[in-house]
């Protein structure tokens, strides 16, 4: 049985794809770095290293969709993109988790 099939993701510039790849792979480092999650320090200073290479890379996509007149982030878009990407499972790790229930 074959999974399910994901929605196709919108149409987006090279720019907007660029900028979406360069953000969910900050907040995959961002998620490794989170020190509300178990885990251990050098594992965290690995993705803390990662981070500025790719930073720079996030910053680059954004100032190419400035450069070409891409003024404008088109929120509503780029979330659908996000979500197809799996987008909110992989930022949940960046924010702090819930206290349990108890």
């Amino acid at each position: 049985m074959l999974p399910p099939e994901l929605p196709p993701l919108p149409a987006l510039t090279r720019a907007e794809g660029e900028l979406i790849d360069r953000y969910l792979e900050v907040a995959d480092l961002l998620g490794r770095i989170n020190p509300a999650y178990h885990g251990d320090t050098y594992r965290g200073l690995r993705a803390a290293q990662a981070l500025v290479a790719k930073a720079v890379a996030l910053r680059d996509a954004l100032e190419l969709m400035h450069q070409r007149g891409e003024a404008e982030v088109h929120a509503h878009t780029l979330a659908r993109a996000l979500r197809v990407l799996d987008g909110e499972r992989r930022t949940a790790r960046v924010t702090v988790p819930r206290e349990p229930a108890g």
